[in-house]
């Protein structure tokens, strides 16, 4: 067992997150402000517009045949994203209709699966309307070489089960630091999923990044945000990153508003229907 692992086991949950959150707040004041810009955040949606999205019958009809498509795939768990927090990607996806999709965080491809299905189902309504994903990763998932996706017990590259799925043109891997990318990308998003370093430093700087490749009326999707710091899961870690980069900005002035999905009505981890996922929206 490596030292690291030893001395987390010693180390009080609390003290952890705690040394943590200072650490990640102590880098954060480091860095000079970023600019910000949040006028494509258009769109106003609140609670109860959440749950129609959820609650949708339609999309859970969809939702049966998309959940044994993804099971054959054989993502186990590979970490990540959990299973039910992927179902919410889809059902935002089939409510917001986006043309183009970023993904910052591809990994082993466990919500890029889920996106590209939701994607397909898009296209199919709409006659064979483009659509595309663009998922960024700071390395090449695809590597037949490290074959990292084995590393986490997946069967298949992400690129693979784009190819079973039968979507590959959907899709578009890029080897990048999210930051780099987003610094240099002239395309632009109608839906954005933040799920790459959480540190508080990185989102930081990802957020306005992210707003200024947003289309109008685009949405910004946020994963592990842990408001005010607490827990969401008893004795569970918090991921201080997101929320101190968030407040970061607010206390700025930056001019949106953050949507924690809290719960969900279907299971998520650790026997509960909690949720991290969080939209970043206009304010109402």
């Amino acid at each position: 067992m490596r030292l690291r692992e030893k001395l987390r086991k010693l180390v009080p949950l609390s003290i952890s997150v705690y040394a943590r959150t200072r650490a990640e707040s102590k880098h954060l004041r480091n860095l000079g402000k970023m600019p910000i810009d949040t006028s494509k955040l258009s769109i106003k949606i609140g609670p109860r517009e959440l749950q129609k999205i959820f609650s949708s019958r339609d999309t859970d009809e969809e939702w049966a045949d998309v959940e044994r498509e993804v099971s054959s795939l054989s993502l186990g768990k590979v970490g990540g994203l959990n299973f039910g927090d992927r179902r919410a990607l889809y059902y935002l996806l089939r409510h917001f209709r986006p043309q183009t999709v970023l993904e910052v965080g591809t990994h082993v491809g466990a919500s890029t699966v889920n996106a590209l299905a939701a994607l397909r189902h898009c296209s199919s309504q709409d006659h064979n309307e483009f659509r595309k994903l663009t998922t960024v990763d700071i390395r090449d998932v695809n590597d037949a070489r490290s074959r990292p996706w084995k590393t986490f017990g997946s069967k298949y590259s992400p690129k693979e089960m784009s190819e079973i799925m039968g979507v590959p043109d959907l899709v578009e891997f890029i080897a990048s630091p999210s930051i780099q990318y987003l610094s240099t990308c002239t395309d632009g998003f109608d839906f954005i999923f933040l799920d790459g370093n959480h540190a508080a430093i990185t989102v930081y700087q990802e957020v306005p990044l992210a707003l200024s490749v947003l289309n109008k009326d685009g949405v910004i999707l946020l994963h592990d945000f842990f408001p005010n710091l607490k827990p969401l899961w008893s004795y569970k870690n918090v991921i201080p990153g997101p929320w101190l980069a968030i407040q970061r900005l607010q206390q700025e002035g930056a001019n949106f508003q953050v949507l924690p999905i809290r719960e969900l009505p279907w299971m998520t981890k650790h026997n509960s229907k909690v949720s991290s996922l969080a939209l970043l929206v206009g304010n109402r």
